[in-house]
């Protein structure tokens, strides 16, 4: 096997944060009660699609208590598997720079100050709202800290974007990365797979184009359908076809021999509250997926990059 890597056949987040940082290093999810410009009107209402009431921040915290209370209880439960690591603050919930800049360091500072084992933050957030001004303050924040900015791409196909309501072009979202790029600010990007109509070539689309930009990082997720959203609802009056778990591993494992052995995997599928999801059910069982994956990988013989070809 013709690999950089250590125990799997692709470049794995815990992998990289070990080998950055020498500890175990877990994200602490966090509920900052920021809103999106896709729901407010300043772009559509709504939201996309697919996304949850909670803003796709369904695990964070509690957006009632404050970010320290929220931090402290993810962690406690988060020391439960370790005991000993470093965290990494992860403004997950919807659109993490769609504020004034004083309220993003009202929010972002207090928490990264908190205590010397938060030794980052991670900041989800939207391509249309990387103002030069919010671009300015988060490259002062990448000198004081390492600094990782996740954005929700989803398909580089403009049809499914507009089905699924996603508000910006793909000419937005490269504008997006190359900003942050040249404030030297590392960015990961969210795909899903399985978004309504697609065909395995168009995801494959999807990964193709990602890797000729400058990313660091890409998380692959698998489509949820969940109760009360749009897509939920339009799912339970006209059915679309969901992946199978044996189409989802062998898009995945084809994606992964796209993407270059530098560009660390973040996740390879996701999570959903099993009282919200309509399907696909199968996703719910995450380590049957993972593993079937690294399965997958090793029955082939492949990798992460064996067919990324730098021409």
């Amino acid at each position: 096997m013709q690999t950089m890597f250590k125990n799997k056949r692709y470049y794995s987040l815990n992998e990289y944060f070990k080998k950055r940082f020498n500890t175990k290093v877990f994200k602490v999810a966090l509920n900052a009660n920021f809103t999106c410009p896709n729901k407010t009107g300043k772009l559509g209402y709504g939201g996309c699609t697919f996304c949850s009431p909670l803003g796709s921040g369904d695990f964070a915290g509690n957006k009632q208590d404050d970010l320290i209370t929220q931090f402290n209880t993810i962690k406690e439960m988060m020391h439960k598997k370790w005991s000993d690591a470093k965290y990494i603050a992860y403004f997950q919930a919807n659109t993490n720079t769609y504020a004034p800049v004083r309220e993003l360091k009202d929010k972002f500072e207090p928490i990264l100050n908190y205590s010397d084992d938060i030794i980052g933050v991670s900041i989800a957030t939207r391509p249309d709202c990387l103002e030069s001004n919010i671009v300015e303050y988060l490259a002062k924040l990448n000198q004081k800290t390492n600094l990782f900015l996740e954005i929700g791409l989803q398909t580089i196909h403009e049809n499914t974007a507009k089905l699924i309501n996603r508000g910006h072009d793909y000419r937005t979202f490269v504008n997006g990365v190359k900003k942050l790029r040249e404030k030297n600010i590392e960015v990961i990007v969210h795909i899903i797979n399985g978004l309504p109509y697609e065909t395995q070539e168009d995801m494959l689309e999807t990964v193709k184009e990602l890797i000729k930009l400058d990313i660091q990082g890409i998380k692959i997720h698998l489509l949820h359908v969940i109760k009360n959203t749009r897509m939920g609802r339009d799912y339970l009056r006209n059915p679309f076809p969901l992946m199978t778990k044996e189409e989802y591993v062998d898009t995945v494992v084809k994606q992964l021999e796209l993407i270059p052995q530098h560009i660390v995997i973040h996740r390879l599928t996701g999570d959903s509250v099993r009282k919200d999801l309509i399907g696909p059910m199968w996703s719910l069982k995450k380590w049957e997926i993972l593993n079937s994956i690294d399965s997958k990988l090793k029955k082939r013989d492949t990798y992460q990059g064996r067919c990324y070809n730098e021409s």
